[in-house]
């Protein structure tokens, strides 16, 4: 079986449904659900006048919930805020709607950037575990199948050196 990732783009929160099964069975399914808001301030349809402006923060709030209400029962557990979308402030607040994930360090994302985001290009482990601290949750390393990481494994993270920039 192969695990995977599922992801949303959120129309202002008003779309949200899910028509397919979760999980196929064990070592079959999704790890997390990602919604993804839509960043609207240099994509092409926005400048075009053909979409509205991305979702408010507490429309991505509603939608991070609603997907904890939804999708938690049926098995898939782990629901992830994009720190890339949302900037690093806002991703924080998600942690408080649902949210258990803000996802990893990212490095030289270009998509979001050229869509206008100001996110995107690093956010190291430190800033991570300020984030979660921040809003009074514990932070956890962990692999990209939400398993127990490695031991030693936060301690290499916390020790890497910055992005150089491009």
């Amino acid at each position: 079986g192969v695990e995977s990732r599922g992801g949303l783009s959120l129309d202002g929160g008003r779309q949200f449904s899910t028509s397919q099964p979760i999980s196929g069975g064990v070592g079959v399914g999704f790890t997390e659900f990602v919604p993804l808001p839509f960043v609207h301030f240099e994509a092409p349809v926005f400048r075009a006048g053909k979409s509205r402006r991305g979702p408010t923060l507490r429309e991505c709030m509603l939608a991070h919930a609603a997907a904890r209400l939804t999708l938690g029962p049926a098995g898939l557990t782990n629901i992830q805020a994009s720190w890339v979308k949302m900037g690093p402030d806002m991703a924080g607040h998600l942690l408080s709607a649902g949210c258990n994930d803000l996802g990893g360090t990212l490095m030289n994302e270009s998509i979001t950037r050229a869509a206008g985001a100001a996110y995107g290009q690093e956010l190291g482990p430190q800033e991570m575990e300020a984030i979660i601290h921040g809003v009074g949750r514990t932070a956890r390393t962990r692999t990209t199948l939400y398993g127990v990481a490695p031991a030693g494994r936060r301690e290499l993270a916390m020790g890497a050196e910055p992005l150089l920039a491009i």
